[in-house]
């Protein structure tokens, strides 16, 4: 599997491109896919290896402009992908490994308002790569930075990368 780095530049370089520019290089050269391979390769990465493109459906330029735009809101917390479209694999391989966070019952009351009030029904439409690393971004979010229910499901359906209009 090809590691990616947008247009082949390093990722600083990758985040000053247009959003045009991003878009037109991420919606027809991804790597994302929705398989356990997939998953499972993703901690022999090197972190600065990018997981890229959309998994599902093709990725829609309108909502991936209202998605990086959206989540600008939480560019001071680096645990949150700034791009769901092009994630750091280290920055993946640290949210992953939150998936086994213990949650307090009050912290799990707030997770599971997550999973019923997001648009996929929880942190992704499949059980895949995105659903370990946002469920475990979650899990970070809830018990280190006190989010809310309602501020995990805007989260969740801002980094939504499964492609489509929303």
């Amino acid at each position: 599997m090809a590691l990616l780095v947008a247009t082949g530049l390093p990722a600083e370089a990758a985040q000053t491109q247009s959003l045009d520019q991003r878009f037109e290089y991420l919606s027809k050269n991804g790597n994302s896919a929705c398989t356990p391979a997939f998953a499972d390769s993703i901690a022999k990465m090197p972190p600065t290896a990018r997981l890229q493109g959309s998994c599902c459906a093709e990725m829609d330029r309108k909502r991936y402009a209202e998605q990086v735009q959206g989540l600008t809101k939480y560019a001071a917390i680096p645990e949150i992908p700034p791009d769901p479209y092009d994630i750091a694999a280290g920055v993946a391989q640290k949210a992953m490994s939150y998936y086994g966070l213990p949650l307090s019952a009050d912290q799990q009351r707030i997770y599971q308002y997550a999973m019923d009030n997001s648009q996929e029904k929880g942190p992704c439409c499949c059980q895949c790569w995105r659903w370990t690393t946002y469920g475990g971004l979650a899990k970070f979010l809830i018990a280190e930075h006190r989010f809310t229910g309602e501020q995990v499901v805007e989260v969740w359906n801002l980094s939504d990368g499964c492609g489509g209009s929303g």
